[in-house]
């Protein structure tokens, strides 16, 4: 019986390690984005380099994905992942980018991690659905969570504070109707076939936006952007998006969204050691607040997500 529950455990303690790895990952992309625009690279720019960066190994899993289900996608299916791939990776990004170059690093990891309300409100707006109490309070405790940090961001006197806010917001709604989409195109391509294939779409778009909008010469950066471009690229894009995969497997999709809540605490933190971001009491209530909202949304779904990630 005991030896029975070792490999258990051990699913469950590197599901746990796998998960606070990716939320890391994740969240410190922010941070490398703020550190390149140091170095004044653009974000049409920036965003190019992190994507031909990212294209080799999600082309290397496009074509295990391709070998491994040899039936071709449907005209459906591929019109559905060039949508959700123009709309969740390539718009969503493109957007944050732009938006992290006029507010702080710790305020638009909390603002995009808004996209579970956003979420949910859209579901039940396209299915007819009523929002019930619990979403409702998730909410408020959210939305008055940024407005808490929006104001410690405010006594900064950042420029453009209020135009980069707009920016990521509108990459949250656009990465949450992505979402709302990739649940039945998922079902039906795969999971992996359906990140790498859509990564792909997002990758090609943000390089023709850069073929067309700027000179090579705009590539003549410092090796700083280079290095900080490389790291984003692995440590913040292809690496999380495994280990978030395989903590799924492992725990199930509503325990690792659970743990991955650390990451705008990460993002603060490693905003505040890399980036010399002030820490303010209203800026950890305002944290606290939106960790709140998003617990409340995401533990009752927990088991009916474990259950259906079990099966696939």
């Amino acid at each position: 019986m005991a030896n029975r529950n070792i490999p258990v455990n051990r699913d469950v303690l590197f599901g746990v390690v796998f998960a606070l790895l990716a939320a890391v990952g994740f969240s410190a992309k922010a941070v490398l984005v703020k550190l390149a625009y140091f170095d004044r690279v653009d974000a049409i720019t920036l965003l190019a380099l992190r994507m031909l960066f990212s294209l080799p190994f999600f082309a290397g899993i496009a074509l295990w994905a391709r070998l491994r289900h040899a039936e071709p996608l449907s005209m459906h299916d591929r019109m559905l992942v060039l949508a959700l791939g123009l709309t969740g990776y390539y718009l969503s990004s493109f957007l944050d980018f732009l938006g992290l170059q006029y507010i702080s690093a710790g305020l638009e990891r909390l603002i995009l991690f808004l996209y579970p309300t956003m979420t949910v409100v859209l579901s039940a707006l396209i299915y007819k659905r009523a929002i019930g109490k619990k979403v409702a309070v998730a909410m408020v405790l959210c939305y008055s969570g940024i407005v808490l940090v929006f104001v410690h961001n405010a006594e900064t006197n950042q420029d453009g504070m209020v135009l980069g806010a707009s920016l990521v917001f509108a990459s949250t709604l656009s990465y949450s109707v992505y979402l709302v989409g990739a649940g039945h195109a998922i079902a039906r391509i795969g999971t992996t076939r359906f990140t790498a294939y859509a990564m792909l779409v997002a990758s090609a778009a943000s390089l023709l936006q850069f073929g067309v909008m700027r000179p090579l010469s705009a590539l003549d950066l410092p090796p700083r952007v280079y290095q900080l471009a490389i790291a984003m690229a692995i440590f913040s894009t292809v690496l999380p998006a495994f280990l978030l995969s395989y903590a799924i497997r492992r725990i199930g999709p509503g325990r690792a969204s659970l743990i991955g809540s650390i990451g705008p605490i990460s993002t603060i933190y490693m905003a505040y050691v890399f980036l010399n971001e002030g820490v303010s009491l209203l800026q950890i209530a305002g944290a606290a607040l939106v960790l709140g909202g998003v617990l409340i949304i995401s533990v009752p779904a927990r088991r009916g997500r474990d259950g259906a990630a079990a099966a696939e």
